[in-house]
């Protein structure tokens, strides 16, 4: 039985290292998840690398499982894939998906692992926290048959975004982003894609998950009248400015937050948080989101790939990290 494990964590502020976790046996109602494959979510993560959690946030972001506190020490993440080692007979053996940070090894209660489908490659499913974030804004947003819909920012969020509007009916999804080299994952995702400067206006949805002010705007400029941004961005302790003046009020734009902490109002009562998080994996049984791995490192390096991810060296949209003997 796995007794150690090693684990993640921010030291201080843009430095991060691995530790050595001792681990309780599992009890009746307790899973043992051996890490095959974690996910780094680099828009939250790389705040919480540099420490760029405002003060009064620090509640309402912590992960499940994380241990310490902002800014740090704190063991962070929540995109992780393992093998139940130990566990109901129904889990042994069973590929599950676990909201836990960076970990080789990890006990958990039965309830806070979802198995993987059978159609679903494991490191794919790394992705399932951030389709779950994706869901959620399109059971806020509501887009109907027909939407002219944008997506600004071609991170992960908003690639998982756009993967799914792409499966709706005559539904026109261009994701707009300054990197030109995310064509290539709009063109895998069946979408179309624009630079800022390009992109087209009179939209009667826009989706904004660019993180920035100069975005934002832009989402509102691209409306059409009585259309709705929803602003699935977290900009932690980044002030943010844009101008409600022009067709701001004449148009009745909306601006409505999403974010996955709660189960959307319209689904609220009628779809728990497993469901959410099922309903995910489920949609994963699509090569399509492949596109959204871009590079892939050993567990031992992660502490030098957030730092390359935060300074900006590492060009990522989920970079997925893999693990062998746990070090």
């Amino acid at each position: 039985m796995i007794r150690e494990a090693y684990a993640c964590w921010v030291r201080e502020p843009g430095a991060a290292e691995i530790r050595p976790v001792s681990l309780p046996a599992p009890g009746p109602d307790e899973v043992l998840v051996r890490a095959s494959y974690s996910g780094v979510s680099r828009g939250t993560e790389t705040l919480v690398f540099a420490g760029r959690v405002p003060t009064d946030q620090y509640a309402a972001m912590r992960a499940p499982f994380q241990e310490g506190d902002f800014p740090g020490p704190v063991k962070y993440g929540y995109l992780s894939v393992g093998v139940v080692e130990q566990g109901p007979p129904n889990l042994l053996g069973r590929t599950v998906f676990c909201l836990h940070p960076h970990q080789s090894a990890y006990v958990v209660p039965v309830t806070a692992v979802v198995p993987v489908p059978e159609g679903v490659p494991a490191a794919r499913a790394v992705l399932a926290g951030t389709v779950e974030t994706a869901i959620n804004a399109l059971w806020d947003a509501a887009p109907l048959v027909g939407d002219r819909v944008t997506v600004i920012g071609a991170g992960m969020v908003g690639c998982c975004v756009a993967a799914l509007l792409a499966r709706f009916p005559g539904v026109q999804v261009e994701l707009v982003d300054p990197d030109a080299r995310r064509a290539g994952v709009a063109g895998a995702l069946g979408v179309d894609f624009a630079s800022p400067a390009d992109a087209r206006g009179d939209r009667d949805l826009v989706v904004h998950a660019s993180a920035t002010a100069a975005g934002l705007q832009q989402s509102l400029d691209l409306l059409a009248p009585e259309g709705t941004v929803i602003e699935l961005s977290w900009y932690g302790d980044r002030p943010v400015q844009v101008s409600l003046g022009g067709s701001f009020h004449s148009g009745r734009l909306t601006v409505r937050s999403s974010q996955v902490g709660m189960v959307a109002p319209a689904r609220r009562g009628r779809r728990s948080y497993a469901d959410r998080l099922a309903l995910a994996l489920d949609l994963l049984d699509d090569p399509a989101f492949d596109a959204l791995i871009t590079g892939a490192s050993r567990f031992a390096e992660l502490p030098d790939v957030l730092a390359r991810l935060s300074s900006g060296d590492l060009p990522a949209l989920c970079h997925l990290i893999t693990y062998d003997d746990g070090e």
